[in-house]
């Protein structure tokens, strides 16, 4: 089969990957020199007869995505974005793993240009590429017209024994055969080691029949050190109209390599000093270290073809515009990450009307309400639940459910409209690094929901959403033992605690309607970082409040000791966030009666409240007043605030209604008096 874009093919092409690879590994004394040496031709094949791109302009829009998912082989990245002609010269690679170079250890998006995700975790990358891949899909759908195509291009991975063996991946191609994703390519080095040798013991999966079963094509296996077979397998993938595809490259780990490779010790270590001297020799390798003929660099380089591909598309950009310049703006907008240029007035709106309603809701039901107005204004919002829509409310009049017709077209309603709510199923963790690839590739901010306990399932990917510094949403209801007869299973006790150690996330748990509103204003706003917002399922009662732009600092004195009556300055500070700032309130009123005046602070987020400045901490929490904080978890993370006193539950819950629950293990108005009485006698 003829290649689909003209090459200029060196024998040496390859053996460049190969000798860049265990030359930056050898220096660094670290790495894994095995996965690029053997994906050398997989990776010639792709990148210089199939990839869209352009060295000069990475972020193009309509680039096609490349995922390195066996993130740990990061020089074979490395390696073709410096040969193909990216602002990544030699010295970077030579800098490899060490501190501050663009080549860190595992790819980094916005690290390394032309990286565009952060891999490592393995089975998230190819995770990440489902999510590329479905917001290409939603975009195409949604922006292209008649004799416009302006969104146009393809989702590859490559990926290992590792991948496949995470269970994550069995969620990822699931959902890929489902949604029926014919623009993803899947490349499999097939070599069967990983770190600890063969992986015939422990990993027999039939994959090619594991990929067919979840509705995916599946070719090979092919010899994935034969350039052509592959470019030709890569071409047939091309032609699929409405499944992913899968190639399975039959490979040897550390190809090359006379005495290591087809070894574990080809793996994850340097081959060494004698065995790079016996490689170059067996692969006609003459050259010095880090040093590339100018023939073999002019072979790769793709900055001229990538040129004429994005000039292409700018032509086909600018006719669109012309013939549809609202929808051309809407798409850069988008595309930028942008919000609205009204959302300010969208964000009061819904913030106001939740300050003058008050209602008594669960606040999983208060981000509905105000899911209602974002969506209605933000066609970028793509929500979903990981089975568990009624539950978590994610859905809205604005969001008809995703679905696709039988050739993998998005189905739109009367209006023209496609489906902006995703039955993810029951895959958490899948739903979350699914949603990091739609925030990567760009055009949508993804949120999606589950219960708050089962965050665990979803952490790591959590973690990544918060170290590539990406928007995404995670809406976590049932936020406590709260949640009752379900049991400790399902009582999130230790989850907030652990989600508010994440560096870089943004944890919101909301005590009232417009709290919610305006946690969903703040993690909608921040372009730069993931939330989290732990919701009730019970109903909570509205918190009435002065000044709602002070809840936005993460934590605002929400009553003073005025407001029950009390004409002197506080005894002491109630911290309490979600449901357990009722408790405060109500505590309040009753230490006033006995003659003790009391703030309350209402701290939504410890995590945003943790970045403001001193002089606004010492305000809300005035340094010499003793601090009681009560929250529904683990007592030990509110030590830090120099609590005197944390009313807590430093243990599993019970099956039981939650309104036997709560003063069954201490969350009481009672037992809050009794607390703050016993720190001021003190």
């Amino acid at each position: 089969m003829p290649a689909t874009s003209p090459r200029n093919d060196h024998p040496l092409m390859a053996q460049a990957i190969r000798a860049l690879a265990m030359d930056a590994v050898q220096q660094a004394n670290s790495g894994h020199p095995g996965a690029p040496m053997g994906m050398a031709e997989m990776a010639q094949a792709l990148w210089t007869r199939h990839l869209k791109h352009n060295p000069a302009q990475p972020q193009w829009a309509d680039r096609d995505r490349f995922v390195l998912s066996n993130g740990h082989g990061s020089m074979l990245i490395y390696a073709l974005l410096h040969l193909s002609g990216y602002a990544l010269p030699i010295e970077q690679l030579k800098a490899f793993r060490q501190l501050h170079s663009l080549t860190p250890g595992h790819p980094e998006v916005d690290v390394t240009p032309g990286v565009e995700t952060t891999t490592g975790p393995l089975g998230q990358g190819i995770t990440n590429a489902v999510g590329m891949a479905l917001a290409e899909k939603l975009l195409a759908s949604e922006f292209n017209r008649d004799g416009h195509t302006v969104v146009d291009h393809r989702t590859y991975v490559f990926m290992g024994d590792g991948c496949l063996m995470e269970g994550i991946s069995h969620e990822a191609i699931a959902l890929a055969g489902a949604w029926k994703l014919n623009k993803l390519v899947a490349l499999y080095d097939d070599n069967g080691i990983s770190i600890d040798g063969q992986v015939a013991p422990w990993f027999i999966d039939d994959t090619p029949a594991r990929f067919k079963a979840c509705g995916w094509n599946v070719i090979g296996p092919v010899d994935g050190h034969d350039v052509d077979a592959v470019d030709a397998a890569i071409a047939q993938a091309k032609g699929s109209a409405d499944k992913p595809t899968l190639i399975v490259c039959k490979t040897s780990i550390g190809k090359g390599s006379p005495n290591r490779a087809n070894t574990a010790k080809a793996h994850g270590e340097p081959l060494g000093a004698e065995e790079i001297k016996l490689t170059r020799e067996a692969i006609g390798w003459t050259h010095e270290p880090f040093v590339i003929p100018a023939e073999v660099k002019a072979a790769w380089d793709a900055t001229d073809r990538g040129a004429v591909a994005q000039a292409e598309w700018e032509k086909r950009f600018t006719a669109y515009a012309v013939a549809h310049p609202d929808m051309a703006a809407e798409f850069l907008r988008r595309m930028a990450g942008e919000l609205p240029a009204n959302f300010a007035e969208i964000a009061v709106e819904a913030v106001a009307s939740a300050h003058e309603k008050a209602e008594t809701v669960a606040s999983r039901k208060a981000s509905q309400i105000a899911l209602e107005t974002f969506t209605a204004q933000l066609p970028e919002l793509l929500g979903g639940s990981a089975d568990l829509t009624g539950s978590n409310l994610t859905n809205t009049k604005s969001t008809p459910n995703l679905r696709l017709d039988a050739t993998g077209a998005v189905v739109k309603n009367d209006a023209g409209v496609g489906g902006r709510h995703i039955n993810y199923g029951v895959r958490e963790f899948g739903m979350a690094a699914i949603m990091n690839g739609i925030a990567l590739h760009g055009g949508f901010i993804p949120y999606g929901g589950t219960f708050l306990t089962f965050s665990d399932y979803s952490r790591n990917a959590i973690r990544m959403a918060a170290l590539m510094k990406r928007r995404v949403i995670h809406v976590f209801t049932h936020d406590s033992i709260g949640l009752g007869e379900d049991g400790p299973t399902h009582q999130s006790v230790e989850h907030a605690a652990s989600l508010r150690l994440i560096p870089g996330l943004d944890v919101w748990r909301p005590a009232d309607t417009t709290e919610t509103a305006v946690a969903w204003t703040m993690a909608l706003a921040n372009k730069n970082r993931p939330s989290a917002l732990l919701l009730s399922r019970q109903n909570l009662p509205y918190a009435p409040k002065t000044d709602a732009d002070l809840i936005t600092r993460g934590a605002y004195v929400l009553a003073e000791p005025t407001e029950v009556g009390r004409r002197r300055k506080p005894q002491a500070v109630i911290i309490a966030t979600g449901s357990e700032v009722q408790l405060a309130l109500h505590a309040q009123a009753a230490l006033a009666d006995l003659k003790i005046a009391v703030r309350v602070v209402s701290m939504p987020s410890t995590t945003v409240f943790d970045r403001q400045d001193r002089n606004y901490k010492k305000e809300v929490l005035p340094p010499k007043l003793p601090r009681i904080a009560i929250e529904a978890g683990v007592t030990d993370f509110w030590w830090k605030y120099g609590c005197d006193a944390v009313i807590g539950i430093d243990r599993y819950g019970e099956s039981a209604p939650a309104n036997v629950l709560f003063p069954m293990f201490g969350f009481s108005v009672e037992n809050l008096v009794q607390t703050v009485r016993k720190v001021l006698a003190k």
